[in-house]
């Protein structure tokens, strides 16, 4: 079945890094586009990040844009999102997600989802 788990989330200080990976199995990860996520506490999921199956084309949500980096290794079939220069409204839960069809930012483009890394910028 269709797998993808999150790692690399935690507390670090505001102007810090971080690293996401998610490591997908269960399908042919080459084959699909991926993205990111993320939800802060008391607000809607939103777009981070997306990626094509060869890297071609790669989006960002403008609030992360020259900050954060989306990239993807199909040999190991992981997903990766670095994130430098965080601040507090970078606090939230960070999800990997396949994507489907449509647009690329919508949510019901993608249809499978990971559990959730937390990240927790402290200023």
């Amino acid at each position: 079945q269709v797998q993808l788990v999150e790692s690399g989330g935690g507390l670090v200080q505001a102007g810090g890094s971080l690293r996401l990976s998610c490591a997908a199995s269960g399908f042919t990860f080459r084959d699909y586009p991926m993205g990111w996520f993320r939800q802060a506490p008391g607000k809607e999921r939103e777009f981070v990040a997306a990626i094509s199956w060869n890297s071609g084309t790669i989006l960002y949500a403008d609030s992360v844009k020259g900050r954060f980096t989306i990239s993807r290794d199909n040999e190991k079939n992981t997903l990766y999102l670095q994130m430098n220069s965080l601040n507090s409204e970078d606090t939230a839960d960070y999800f990997c997600a396949r994507r489907r069809t449509g647009s690329w930012g919508a949510i019901p483009s993608y249809d499978y989802w990971g559990q959730g890394t937390q990240g927790t910028v402290s200023s």
